[in-house]
């Protein structure tokens, strides 16, 4: 299996609008304004690229094997450095391993001392955060819809 990160400019416009649109990835995107629309995709690549021009992060798009499997990364959140990921469904089995990336990148090449998740209510995720050394720290709520926040330090990270 070959993993690459790109920029999201540099992922096919079409396949970033059909990820959005897809109802399996929408249900876990409650902050998500249906549909995608190719005005939307400016807008978001627009937010996300000056994401990495102002803190020096932010996502990636996803290529397994050549293959466009969804996007994610580093971005501000709250006062904090979050990790965001959005799988194409044909993808969610390959998600530890480009967590894994994005931690490395983050805590190596960053120097974080630690990282959050914000996962929706519809994604019950304890016992797998846990297992990934991530600990639950409080429920947030973001345009009024909540969701759970785990937190990772950097002194947790791989043992």
């Amino acid at each position: 299996m070959n993993i690459e990160f790109v920029r999201l400019p540099d992922v096919d416009k079409c396949d970033i609008i059909e990820l959005m649109n897809h109802p399996l990835t929408a249900r876990h995107m409650p902050l998500l304004k249906l549909p995608f629309t190719e005005e939307d995709y400016h807008a978001f690549i627009a937010r996300k690229e000056q994401l990495w021009a102002e803190h020096g992060c932010g996502p990636w798009g996803f290529l397994i094997d050549g293959q466009f499997a969804g996007w994610g990364g580093l971005q501000p959140e709250d006062g904090n450095v979050d990790v965001a990921m959005v799988l194409h469904p044909n993808y969610w089995g390959y998600g530890k391993a480009l967590l894994e990336r994005i931690l490395e990148y983050g805590f190596e090449n960053l120097g974080l001392e630690s990282v959050t998740i914000m996962l929706p209510l519809s994604r019950q995720s304890d016992r797998t955060m846990a297992r990934l050394g991530f600990q639950f720290e409080e429920q947030v709520e973001l345009d009024s819809k909540l969701f759970r926040r785990y937190r990772l330090d950097a002194r947790r990270w791989r043992r």
